[in-house]
């Protein structure tokens, strides 16, 4: 069976970073998007400052709308599970299974600033002490990518808006009601906070949940391992 994917990058990353899972999934006849939300990526040239998690959550409803979907599988990887779970919210009747990579997931007022770990909080804090409307992207080394994909992910990484980190978000429980809901976790990543999130999901028998062994963006160091969790969480 073939399925409908929406994939939706974290901070600093683009629709790019999906290009070798995006592959192998369309070779087995899947359809995939990967949405580059606004400021990022190739829509970099639109960074300004307003665009929040609010503007995030609408790209990825847009494509739901406009690409006319239903029975999608909804995948966000880090700050992305704040725009998956927003996009839950308005968008949970065409979804057919959410996947939490190594990604936030938020409560109702919770906000990307508040549930990332100390290292980003400070990023995010001295860039807006300096006025600056885009939070500067973290090493690929600092996430923990394989070594010879750094330069790629580093030359390619930019500018997080800022105000998508410090947007609370308002959620009423879609999440928790769609039936199919994964949690994957990057286990050479440390992050209490992710942890947190996996510990959490394994106490919910409505979760699957999976751990992979590299680094955070497991889409770049094992997309082949990625492909198949995703597969299987469709099912």
């Amino acid at each position: 069976m073939a399925y409908t994917f929406v994939l939706v990058h974290g901070a600093w990353h683009g629709g790019w970073c999906w290009q070798r899972v995006a592959e192998r999934l369309r070779r087995g006849g899947n359809v995939v998007f990967t949405p580059t939300l606004t400021g990022l990526g190739e829509r970099s040239h639109l960074l300004r400052a307003g665009i929040n998690l609010s503007t995030h959550i609408a790209d990825v409803a847009n494509v739901f709308k406009w690409e006319q979907l239903s029975d999608a599988v909804l995948c966000g990887h880090s700050y992305g599970g704040m725009v998956i779970a927003g996009v839950a919210e308005q968008m949970a009747p065409a979804i057919r299974a959410i996947v939490f990579l190594d990604a936030f997931v938020p409560k109702n007022g919770d906000s990307a600033q508040e549930l990332t770990g100390p290292a980003v909080r400070e990023l995010a804090q001295a860039a807006a002490r300096r006025g600056e409307i885009g939070i500067p992207p973290r090493s690929a080394e600092a996430f923990g990518v394989n070594a010879a994909d750094r330069a790629w992910v580093d030359r390619l990484c930019v500018p997080q808006p800022i105000d998508a980190f410090t947007e609370k978000i308002a959620l009423t429980g879609a999440v928790g009601r769609i039936a199919r809901k994964s949690y994957i976790r990057a286990a050479s990543y440390a992050n209490p906070g992710f942890d947190k999130a996996l510990a959490a999901a394994r106490s919910d028998p409505s979760w699957r949940t999976y751990e992979v062994p590299c680094g955070h963006d497991v889409m770049v160091d094992m997309p082949e391992r990625l492909s198949e969790i995703l597969l299987e969480a469709a099912r």
